[in-house]
């Protein structure tokens, strides 16, 4: 799974699975460009893999679009790989939901994958190649009780997905969703799933490195086959 030479930007890049993703994708020699809006995170893991670091909120639309015309400018080129890994969670009933953290997932999990897309794939569709990956869940294909703004979200990012499917057809630009079932990161720290009957334990989910792995499986084939979708869960 070679990507020497291959340009990659990754969001959410400062822990969980951005952190891995970013991580798996500089071992396999890419090019790696990690936002987040930790810039201390950041920091350290420019200094792991080597790769440039861009600080922003995918929650402000106007940040977003000007680290990303940055970083265009700096490499001269839109990158070969984006991949949307960046993300918020919250667990709370339709009816305990309040409107501000509906807002919140949306913007970041919908609204930012959106925005980084569409500042990327005019370029890619001109040349003729890219890849967008998107990390969705399988809150975005199944119900579960106090996650309705979470699985908004992630429905919606499945939805735009398969409409960016029938728009890239034929044009050499690639797009793949990851659909990871509940993956061991810092989003379930404020949680304690452990110690929740309703939520899954730690040692049941997957972890970083798995849903990392699949997207640079994903990332590596061959320009003539495409990924559209890969559902992952725990054995």
């Amino acid at each position: 799974m070679e990507l020497t030479g291959r340009r990659a930007l990754v969001t959410g890049a400062s822990r969980g699975i951005g952190r891995a993703v970013a991580e798996a994708l500089a071992e396999a020699g890419a090019e790696v460009h990690c936002l987040s809006r930790d810039p201390s995170a950041l920091a350290a893991l420019a200094a792991s893999t080597g790769g440039r670091t861009w600080s922003a909120d995918l929650g402000d639309d106007a940040e977003v679009w000007t680290r990303l015309d940055e970083l265009v400018d700096s490499c001269g080129a839109t990158p070969d790989i984006v991949v949307n890994s960046g993300g918020v969670f919250a667990v709370a009933p339709l009816a305990e939901t309040t409107l501000e953290q509906f807002d919140s997932l949306l913007r970041v999990n919908l609204r930012g994958a959106f925005i980084v897309t569409r500042a990327v794939l005019p370029a890619m569709l001109e040349r003729g190649s890219g890849h967008v990956v998107n990390i969705g869940s399988v809150a975005g294909r199944q119900a579960f009780p106090s996650n309705g703004a979470y699985s908004a979200s992630k429905f919606g990012l499945r939805g735009m997905h398969e409409v960016l499917l029938e728009e890239i057809r034929g044009s050499g630009v690639r797009a793949t969703l990851i659909e990871p079932a509940a993956t061991d990161t810092p989003l379930w720290d404020p949680l304690n799933p452990d110690a929740d009957p309703n939520l899954p334990g730690r040692d049941q989910m997957l972890r970083p490195d798995d849903v990392a792995e699949a997207v640079l499986f994903a990332a590596s084939r061959p320009p003539h086959v495409s990924i559209p979708l890969l559902q992952i869960q725990r054995g």
